[in-house]
């Protein structure tokens, strides 16, 4: 006697449609974050991956990102997931590891108070970035030393290396970003970005698809007197009229040409074009008997 499966019922259109472009938008983040891995040498065999999660959007979507790809990499890795539990007030401490444990993934939590520290030591009114920053980044490190890991995987995408390099530009007069693969300092920790090419709009949907458990950061995240801030906002006005301006700007980040720009220390302009083997003068000899710039003036 045969038995009649019931057939399940086809999805509505509109839910079809929502499942097609969430499908769609996966393969796009995992073949943007697959390029950056290639184009930067990210990960190579063997690799001990520790990827820094905090509880928000980015990685999330770079846990997320990074496990799919795990599965068909031409490489062995292995992925940890490390949250540090800041003692922010009202942190949901259950949060995190009741995700990771649902996906199976390896996970560690530390425990370090920097908030109070942030709190106490930067005044009332000023941005507490730097700070928070710095002993971040310090409890992460020695983390990452004492457990052997290759490389520390951080969450940052295309709007943040532009938004970096504009920060730069804009408060502190030099040319420099965020770059995708970065070796720190004292030489001991590589530092990944393998969102390096995806926008934060696309992360944005692929999290609310994804639903994820987000924690907001309620110590920098609700200054309003943040110079990053400023820059988004520049930002989000030139995507709004000229979309497709901050793509162009990520494009031209690998794509420099030290003989148009002005640092002598990065392009040899001294023998460009030299016609006489005796070596240029240098400033002190252009500027002998010059009296000196008095203070104001620009040089």
């Amino acid at each position: 006697m045969s038995t009649v499966l019931p057939l399940s019922e086809p999805l509505p259109p509109p839910a079809r449609r929502a499942a097609h472009e969430a499908g769609r938008l996966a393969k796009r983040l995992r073949h943007q974050v697959g390029r950056a891995i290639a184009d930067f040498g990210m990960i190579e065999e063997g690799d001990k991956v520790m990827v820094c999660l905090s509880g928000g959007k980015d990685s999330y979507t770079l846990l997320d990102i990074l496990l799919q790809l795990q599965k068909k990499a031409p490489v062995r890795f292995s992925i940890t997931a490390v949250n540090l539990d800041q003692k922010q007030p009202g942190f949901p401490e259950h949060v995190l590891p009741d995700y990771l444990r649902s996906i199976g993934v390896d996970y560690t939590i530390l425990e370090q108070d920097t908030y109070s520290v942030v709190a106490r030591v930067v005044p009332e009114g000023k941005t507490m970035c730097s700070l928070c920053s710095r002993l971040r980044r310090g409890a992460l490190y020695a983390h990452a030393e004492a457990e052997g890991f290759t490389k520390i995987a951080l969450g940052h995408h295309r709007d943040d290396l532009v938004a970096t390099f504009f920060l730069n530009l804009f408060f502190h007069s030099k040319l420099a970003g965020m770059p995708p693969k970065l070796l720190s300092d004292d030489g001991r920790h590589v530092v990944i970005r393998p969102l390096a090419y995806v926008r934060e709009d696309d992360i944005a949907a692929y999290a609310e698809a994804k639903r994820f458990p987000i924690i907001p950061c309620n110590l920098c995240g609700s200054q309003e007197n943040l110079q990053r801030k400023q820059v988004k906002k520049m930002m989000d006005g030139w995507e709004r009229d000229t979309p497709g301006r901050v793509e162009q700007i990520a494009r031209a980040l690998g794509d420099i040409r030290p003989s148009h720009l002005s640092d002598p220390k990065l392009f040899d302009f001294l023998s460009l074009g030299q016609r006489s083997e005796g070596g240029m003068p240098d400033a002190h000899a252009w500027l002998a008997g010059e009296p000196p710039i008095a203070n104001g003036e620009t040089s």
